[in-house]
């Protein structure tokens, strides 16, 4: 007998095994590719009768240079008014994205969120196999997150996405208690927040009109890093590029306007405004690209302990709007910079990632402080030891990656860390990540607070309380590693 709950048992079975399936496991679309020389109606009548919505455009399956799709045809093409007799290569979209066929599909889904295509090529041993569609994807999961996300991008209006926002907790209590991983929770997090911010980008230029020099807007901390949770502020700036001398204020007049406007509906939608000011909105944190260099060389080469607490956070920075080419060059900047960069900065750094200490007490208990009269510790300091450790290590090695797990995979990869030192930070750093989702998620959906990161001991079971002991050990031991490598201080 067909039930609804039968229904509802079934529908979560579909989605707790798509976070298993790869995309190997999904039958991907053959190549077509064309010569670049390619009239565009032929490309069109090949489209037709394969029933095909993208096709490649190159001299190989070897040697793709872009694509089209059926929006290409339509906007490019059929709205302009312009022959269809024209080369292929002159409308065609170069924007290629490729996943590997060993990926899992929520990466493909993730992936495609960041890069805002519909399409992504399917690379194996080195070679384009075929390629595959956002929806053709998204029909393999029916319900949950990804198209959550899907519908948070098609939302209108600053309202529609604060009502969004508003659901982010019950969906990632959700996926918690099926026991989702906290760094693929952290993803899918930082995936809607940059979902809502393009939408509300694109809507501000769309008011303002069009920008009038190339910029990019990047995010910084937590969401630089993915690593987003239920208590979330703003951390964001903007680079444009650089004018003559006679536009200079006119394109900065037009970001600090557009800066403000984006972070104000960000607040309304509920990605609060940051306290400390690290934000577009602040005049300090839009600025030209030379001026955005001359930051970060006043920040390495003139470094104190001072700058490195403000001003670390800057080096977790990722693009999420405009010309990412200028974040690029800013980057490659800073990798000189930092390859002559004095002692004391990474002195400095070693000293940053020493300030917050795990909360153990001197008979390795946990170390607390009251609120109401109970028992809590702060679970967001407890983990920023780890953050800081793997940010150092990264700059050290100039590796550029902004994710703490990720930092940590590469610098295992480089012999920094052994793969067991690799699996006890990793671990720590999730199950503390896992922990503090769990408690905000709770506190947001059963009790109606906001989102905090005090967590009550007293609402830990003994399993936790020992891990937790296990985990600020662990931590310790990397803060004296620390100390050696860096402040050249044992004490």
């Amino acid at each position: 007998m067909f039930t609804y709950a039968g229904q509802m048992a079934a529908s979560e079975n579909l989605s707790d095994h798509f976070y298993t399936k790869k995309v190997a496991d999904l039958h991907h679309r053959r190549l077509l590719v064309f010569h670049p020389k390619t009239p565009v109606s032929g490309v069109a009548a090949a489209m037709a009768e394969e029933k095909m919505s993208c096709v490649f455009v190159g001299l190989g399956e070897d040697d793709i240079q872009g694509y089209v799709t059926d929006i290409t045809l339509r906007d490019k093409v059929l709205a302009k008014g312009i022959s269809a007799e024209i080369e292929v290569a002159e409308i065609m979209d170069s924007g290629i994205v490729f996943i590997l066929r060993q990926a899992f599909l929520y990466e493909a889904l993730l992936l495609m969120f960041r890069t805002k295509t519909r399409y992504l090529l399917v690379r194996e041993h080195g070679k384009f196999v075929g390629w595959i569609s956002r929806n053709k994807i998204l029909s393999e999961q029916a319900q949950g997150p990804f198209m959550f996300i899907q519908s948070v991008k098609q939302a209108l209006d600053t309202e529609e996405l604060a009502s969004k926002w508003a659901q982010l907790p019950s969906i990632i209590h959700d996926l918690l208690s099926k026991g989702m991983k906290a760094q693929i929770i952290n993803q899918i997090i930082t995936a809607i927040s940059d979902a809502i911010s393009l939408r509300i980008i694109e809507n501000v230029i769309h008011e303002m009109g069009p920008p009038p020099a190339k910029f990019v807007f990047f995010v910084l901390g937590s969401e630089g890093r993915s690593e987003q949770t239920l208590k979330t502020d703003q951390d964001n700036a903007i680079i444009y590029e650089d004018k003559a001398n006679e536009q200079r204020e006119i394109v900065r007049e037009y970001f600090l306007e557009f800066a403000d406007r984006v972070s104000t509906d960000l607040d309304r939608v509920g990605i609060i405004f940051c306290k400390g000011g690290y934000m577009a909105k602040n005049p300090k944190w839009t600025h030209s690209l030379s001026h955005w260099q001359r930051n970060y060389e006043n920040w390495i080469q003139e470094s104190s302990q001072e700058t490195v607490m403000k001003y670390a956070t800057f080096f977790d920075c990722r693009p999420i709007f405009g010309d990412f080419s200028l974040l690029d060059q800013l980057k490659a900047f800073m990798g000189d910079l930092l390859e002559k960069a004095p002692e004391r900065f990474f002195i400095n750094m070693g000293y940053n990632a020493l300030q917050f200490e795990p909360p153990l007490s001197f008979f390795r208990g946990i170390r607390t402080y009251e609120i109401d009269g109970e028992k809590h510790f702060n679970i967001k300091k407890t983990m920023t030891p780890i953050v800081d450790l793997a940010r150092v290590y990264a700059l050290h090695h100039r590796i550029f990656e902004t994710n703490t797990g990720e930092r940590i995979k590469a610098l295992e990869s480089l012999g920094v860390f052994s793969h067991k030192e690799s699996n006890e930070l990793s671990h720590a750093y999730y199950y503390l990540m896992g922990l503090r989702l769990e408690k905000q998620s709770l506190q947001l959906l059963q009790k109606d607070e906001k989102a905090s990161n005090h967590v009550n001991i007293d609402h830990l079971t003994k399993v936790q309380m020992v891990t937790l002991v296990e985990i600020f050990k662990v931590i310790k031991e990397f803060q004296l590693k620390i100390r050696v490598a860096f402040t050249k201080n044992i004490f």
